[in-house]
């Protein structure tokens, strides 16, 4: 199993910056997994944010290219997200979510944190 733990989500305006921090756990250390971030706005679907892929590169999806970085400190087990330039629309409760890593490819995000808030004011 895989445990995730985020942190560091909270109100802030638009235009500001935040940063989210998301805690592992394996059941054993030499588990391979892939890890991203997802978020959920109410009334809306949740929607993947970004990504640090099989081979560890990072992905981004268009809302977010230029303003948000995804980072992972191997030897705290720590995944970040980095988020600049905030804006109304960011506004969703952020989860963190794993998957297991075949190789390279990822097999569906089915670990998922509790999640952490982040509401941007405009």
């Amino acid at each position: 199993q895989v445990r995730l733990v985020e942190y560091g989500g909270g109100a802030v305006q638009a235009g500001e910056s935040l940063t989210l921090s998301c805690t592992v756990t394996l059941d054993y250390p030499e588990r391979k997994i892939c890890l991203g971030w997802y978020r959920q706005a109410p009334g809306k679907e949740r929607e993947g944010v970004a990504f640090i892929g099989g081979r560890g590169l990072p992905t981004y999806k268009d809302p977010v290219k230029g303003r948000f970085t995804i980072s992972e400190d191997n030897a705290k087990r720590t995944l970040y997200l980095q988020m600049n330039s905030l804006k109304f629309e960011d506004s969703a409760m952020y989860y963190c979510a794993a998957a297991r890593n075949f190789d390279g490819d990822c097999a569906g995000y089915g670990w998922w944190g509790q999640g952490t808030q982040v509401t941007v004011s405009s």
